[in-house]
C-alpha cells in the first residue's frame, strides 16, 4: 500500500470523480432529451454502460494527465516549496512520472473512441490545452484562470460536441473560475492575483459567455434559443440552491480556518464535489429521476472514496503507534 500511495497522490484521484460527473452528465442529458438534443446518433448506437465506461476513462485520463504533467514540470520548484509532492519528494521517479503522463493520455484517447472521431479530436485538443496551461498559462493568473475553466468545461463536449442546451457548460466554466480565484487568493499562491489579472479574468469570462451564447443561438430554435422551451424552467432551481449552499460553506471555512494553503486545498476539493452536485441538480430539477440516480450514485461513491483515501493517506504517512507506559 505504501508503494501505491505516491501514484494515487500523483494522479489526485480523490477529486477526479468530478471530471467523470461532468462527462456523465453530458451523456445522460443527451440521451434523456433525445427528442430535442442534437448529436444523439453518436451515442444511441452503444449501450449505456459502454458510454459511461468510455466517459469515465476519458475524464479520468485527461484529469490525471493534467495533474501528472503539472507535478513533472514543477518538480524543481516543488523541491523548494512543496516536498509533499510525489515527484519532488522522490517517492515517484521522473521516469515513472513520464510513464504516468503517457499512460493517462492513452487512457483518455481510448475512452474517447466510444464517442467517435470527434470525441478523439476534442480529447487531443484538450490535451494540447492542458500542456499549454501547465507550461505557461498557470503562471499568468489572469489567463490561467480562464483557460482552466475552458478546459474543465470542454471535457463535457467530448461525448457530444453538438449539444444544444449549453447553460450547464457555462455554469461549470463560471464555477471553476470562481473557485480557482478564491483558492488562489485564500491559499496565498504565487504569483498573487493583481487587479490587472482580475480584469483579464473577468474579460475572459465575458468572452466565453458570449461565445456560448452565440453557439446557443446558432444551434437553438428561432425565438427560444436562449432557454429552449423543451427544458423546464425549474431546471435551474437546483443549481441556484447549490450555489447559495457553496457560498455559505466557503464563508464558514474561511472564517473557521483562516487563509492559508490548507484552506485553499479544502476549497478546491469541495469545489470539485460541487461540480458533481450541479449535474445532479440539473437532472433532478428537470424531473429526470433515473439519470439523477446514476449521477447521484457516482457523487456519493466519489465523496466516500475521497474521504476514505485521504484517511488512508494520513495513516500511511503518519501511522499510529503505541507508547509504553512508564
Amino acid at each position: 500500500m505504501r508503494r501505491i500511495s505516491p501514484y494515487l497522490h500523483l494522479a489526485r484521484v480523490t477529486t477526479a470523480f468530478a471530471a467523470v460527473a461532468n462527462t456523465w452528465f453530458a451523456i445522460l442529458w443527451t440521451l434523456a432529451m433525445s427528442d430535442h438534443e442534437a448529436g444523439v446518433s453518436g451515442l444511441a448506437g452503444e449501450p449505456l454502460w459502454v458510454l459511461l465506461l468510455g466517459g469515465a476513462a476519458n475524464a479520468l485520463g485527461l484529469y490525471a494527465f493534467g495533474v501528472c504533467l503539472n507535478d513533472l514540470l514543477d518538480a524543481r520548484q516543488d523541491r523548494a516549496f512543496r516536498l509533499d509532492r510525489p515527484v519532488a519528494s522522490g517517492r515517484v521517479s521522473a521516469a515513472a512520472g513520464l510513464a504516468a503522463v503517457s499512460g493517462t493520455l492513452m487512457l483518455a484517447v481510448l475512452g474517447a473512441t466510444a464517442f467517435g472521431n470527434r470525441g478523439v479530436i476534442i480529447t487531443l485538443a484538450l490535451a494540447a490545452a492542458i500542456m499549454g496551461f501547465n507550461a505557461a498559462a498557470k503562471f499568468v493568473p489572469g489567463v490561467g484562470l480562464v483557460m482552466l475553466g475552458v478546459i474543465v468545461a470542454g471535457q463535457m463536449l467530448v461525448p457530444n460536441p453538438s449539444i444544444r442546451f449549453l447553460w450547464p457548460i457555462w455554469w461549470i466554466v463560471t464555477h471553476v473560475m470562481v473557485v480557482a480565484m478564491i483558492r488562489h487568493v485564500v491559499g496565498r499562491k504565487v504569483p498573487p492575483v493583481s487587479r490587472r489579472a482580475v480584469v483579464v479574468s473577468i474579460a475572459g469570462w465575458g468572452v466565453c459567455s458570449v461565445a456560448l451564447l452565440l453557439l446557443s443561438w446558432r444551434r437553438g430554435d428561432p425565438g427560444n434559443w436562449l432557454w429552449p422551451d423543451w427544458v423546464p424552467w425549474q431546471s435551474v432551481l437546483g443549481p441556484l440552491i447549490l450555489v447559495g449552499a457553496f457560498a455559505l460553506f466557503i464563508r464558514r471555512r474561511i472564517k473557521v480556518m483562516g487563509p492559508g494553503s490548507r484552506t485553499g486545498e479544502k476549497i478546491g476539493r469541495y469545489g470539485a464535489l460541487w461540480m458533481a452536485l450541479y449535474g445532479c441538480g440539473w437532472l433532478v430539477s428537470a424531473g429526470l429521476w433515473d439519470e439523477s440516480m446514476i449521477l447521484g450514485t457516482l457523487t456519493i461513491v466519489g465523496w466516500l472514496g475521497m474521504t476514505v483515501l485521504r484517511e488512508w493517506y494520513s495513516l500511511l504517512e503518519n501511522p499510529t503507534g503505541y507508547r509504553r507506559a512508564e
